[in-house]
């Protein structure tokens, strides 16, 4: 896994991309792979989250920010705050982290070095993917820590507030350019279903952004089921 040190650069890095896609962008181009959103609607987001982010890391309440007069200098400015605020703390210090229990549960502020890479990664191929653009040219290994985080992180806390059901399934998924396994849902569930294909496509089907039948996916065993999995709130 990538230490503390490596999340910073790579968000300072996905970060500059963004804005790079957004300072090309017209606010009103439709983002497909994020419901009715715009391309302004995704940066505010985005940046609003980095806001949130930063402060939760700092263990205080947010302050709400004022609707944005220019896009890229706002989420510039909230991208700047978030990788200052995470510099200046230190993985080590303790913050406002999602602990799977409740929305400000604390623990290490390394949680949000890793959370927001992969919040900017994902959001990255949208709206990139929205202007027509090729992919991030993130590495597998990062997108396979995506899917990770989906599936330890996110999947369970998912389930600990309540927000949705175990998936009873047993899903594996293998990463065919890093060679990993994950895998959730009974070991010894009747139904079973197998989803192999690249890191980055995995991550983009459990976030929602690809269906199993995306080229490039191969599904083995229960197909039903797994629509029916991926149906559930796994993440946010």
């Amino acid at each position: 896994m990538p230490t503390p040190d490596d999340y910073l650069v790579t968000l300072a890095e996905l970060q500059s991309e963004f804005a790079a896609a957004l300072r090309m962008a017209d606010p009103d181009v439709p983002v497909p792979s994020c419901d009715d959103w715009s391309v302004g609607d995704l940066a505010d987001h985005l940046a609003g989250v980095h806001h949130w982010a930063a402060a939760m890391a700092r263990d205080e309440d947010e302050v709400p920010l004022p609707v944005p007069l220019d896009l890229v200098a706002t989420y510039e400015a909230q991208a700047a705050e978030l990788r200052e605020t995470l510099a200046n703390l230190g993985a080590e210090a303790t913050g406002r982290i999602l602990n799977g229990l409740s929305e400000d549960g604390r623990g290490p502020v390394e949680f949000w070095f890793r959370r927001q890479v992969h919040e900017t990664l994902v959001h990255l191929w949208d709206i990139r993917s929205a202007l027509g653009l090729e992919p991030p040219e993130s590495t597998p290994e990062l997108w396979a820590d995506t899917v990770d985080e989906v599936l330890t992180v996110m999947y369970p806390r998912q389930i600990a507030l309540k927000r949705t059901r175990k998936v009873v399934t047993r899903i594996e998924l293998t990463a065919t350019d890093t060679g990993q396994t994950w895998g959730i849902g009974a070991p010894n569930a009747v139904q079973k279903v197998a989803v192999s294909g690249a890191a980055r496509d995995l991550a983009l089907l459990l976030w929602g952004r690809l269906t199993p039948r995306a080229e490039g996916l191969t599904v083995t065993g229960d197909a039903r089921a797994l629509d029916d999995a991926l149906t559930r709130a796994i993440v946010p």
